[in-house]
């Protein structure tokens, strides 16, 4: 057995968190569980963050701090901003890889949602998400990508509510795979607001 390293960094340790949870809930994830994923001990966890609470409070400011990152590392890599928010919807379609896998993730959401301070970062982050969301609609109104009278700031609320529920839905209806089924409950929502000119592009969707 190779010896464990004598430091770890917080992006190694949150990355570990993230591993143990995507096959661990949260009522059974503990620090040990963590730590043997990391390389390092529940002390060095302990000494670190305080405590469980503590590390998953840092584990969503990373988060929280990292969501508009990842929109605008999505719309470096298109050159259409609708292919970006594409592109995002099928990055959430990772937390639905399967009915047990949403189950275990709306496990962690509800203890977000009742814990006050991990609420304050849910919160922070949605607000960053929504705000690049609504940056790439705006930049597709600009490009002529959707209808000039277009309001982006509503339509982006509508996205959000759309890639959540579709969630949901594709977990209860369970038909072909969640990405297959979020883009296609996107694309409808988008579809009215398409310019000709966005229909007619290679390769678009209609």
């Amino acid at each position: 057995m190779s010896p464990r390293p004598r430091k770890a960094s917080d992006e190694q340790i949150f990355a570990a968190t993230y591993r143990v949870m995507q096959h661990t809930g949260p009522v059974e994830l503990t620090l040990a569980q963590i730590a043997a994923e990391a390389g390092v001990t529940a002390a060095a966890l302990v000494q670190r963050f305080g405590s469980r609470r503590g590390l998953l409070l840092a584990l969503s400011d990373a988060y929280a701090a990292s969501a508009g990152g990842l929109i605008e590392q999505l719309r470096e890599e298109h050159d259409s901003p609708l292919d970006a928010l594409r592109a995002y919807v099928a990055c959430m379609a990772g937390l639905a890889e399967s009915p047990a896998a949403l189950a275990r993730n709306l496990a962690y959401l509800q203890n977000d949602l009742t814990d006050p301070e991990l609420r304050k970062r849910l919160v922070k982050q949605a607000r960053v998400v929504r705000a690049g969301l609504q940056r790439l609609l705006e930049e597709s109104v600009a490009r002529r990508e959707l209808a000039a009278s277009t309001d982006a700031r509503r339509l982006t609320r509508t996205v959000e509510a759309v890639i959540s529920g579709s969630m949901m839905t594709w977990a209860i209806y369970g038909e072909g795979t969640a990405a297959r089924w979020m883009q296609d409950e996107i694309d409808a929502v988008l579809r009215p607001y398409l310019t000709r000119r966005r229909r007619q592009a290679p390769g678009a969707r209609p």
